[in-house]
């Protein structure tokens, strides 16, 4: 049998009315007999399903549909979908903060990895990111480009500025000490206590760097505020790290796709 729920932000379930439009809101329960459970769920929304004679049925606006009978998958009465699953990786959940750094999957196609997320950080995959190695779609596993923490190796402390000039789109920040060579081209600048995004840098020498602070909300600093520089997220990335990674992988192919199995490469963090 199947019951199709509503839920709301607090995942209150209250049973839909028959009216309810908001498919967005709604899954579709089965209830098994033999387990005395609730095994899967599905985001169709048939009135009545049943499986008979190893067939699966529905119904819907008074017509009968039998499942898995024709090649064009993920299209229910007529609205086509996508598939979807979400899993975790959780080796040694509390003893070791881990460097998740690939991601493989044994499967007949390549899938969107559509959320990716630790309790430190989170990342993302299209399925043009994944060659396939071996017979295995696989893929480095890499940082949101919008990613900023302040704990990660990206982030680095350069100093108090003794001294800022130029225009917005050439800004010199001015140090007493050299600021060294761990800084490039392109890494994004920021300053205050407070980290402020003052833009990206142009140039630099031994003691000053030129940024690019033109960008609309762009904190200009002044002197003596703490200067800070953060590595592209994407660029530097090695892996995601975290106690576990929970992702979610998308496929809206419409002919058959199957996933046999999901890996990642994980190795113990030492800070």
């Amino acid at each position: 049998m199947a019951l199709a729920l509503c839920y709301d932000e607090t995942s209150a379930y209250d049973v839909c009315c028959p009216g309810c439009t908001d498919l967005g809101d709604l899954q579709t329960l089965s209830y098994s007999d033999g387990s005395k459970g609730w095994p899967s769920f599905y985001t169709f929304y048939p009135d009545y399903m049943i499986g008979m004679n190893s067939y699966f049925y529905s119904f819907k606006g008074g017509n009968l549909f039998r499942h898995n009978t024709n090649s064009l998958r993920n299209n229910y009465y007529g609205i086509q979908g996508s598939s979807s699953i979400t899993s975790v990786f959780n080796p040694r959940p509390t003893l070791d903060i881990k460097l998740f750094k690939t991601l493989s999957l044994e499967s007949d196609d390549s899938w969107t990895v559509t959320g990716l997320s630790t309790d430190l950080n989170s990342g993302s995959m299209a399925s043009a990111y994944f060659e396939k190695k071996e017979g295995e779609w696989f893929t480095f596993i890499r940082s949101n480009a919008s990613t900023v923490n302040w704990n990660f190796r990206s982030a680095n402390g350069l100093g108090s500025a003794s001294n800022v000039t130029g225009a917005a789109n050439a800004t010199v920040i001015i140090f007493t000490e050299p600021v060294g060579s761990i800084l490039s081209i392109g890494d994004a600048i920021y300053a205050k206590t407070d980290p402020e995004l003052v833009g990206s840098i142009t140039s630099m020498t031994a003691n000053t760097i030129t940024v690019d602070a033109s960008a609309t909300n762009a904190y200009i600093p002044v002197q003596g505020d703490f200067i800070m520089s953060y590595k592209n997220s994407v660029a530097e990335s090695h892996g995601v790290l975290g106690y576990y990674m929970e992702f979610t992988l998308t496929n809206s192919n419409t002919s058959p796709v199957e996933l046999f199995s999901v890996g990642s490469d994980i190795m113990k963090s030492y800070p």
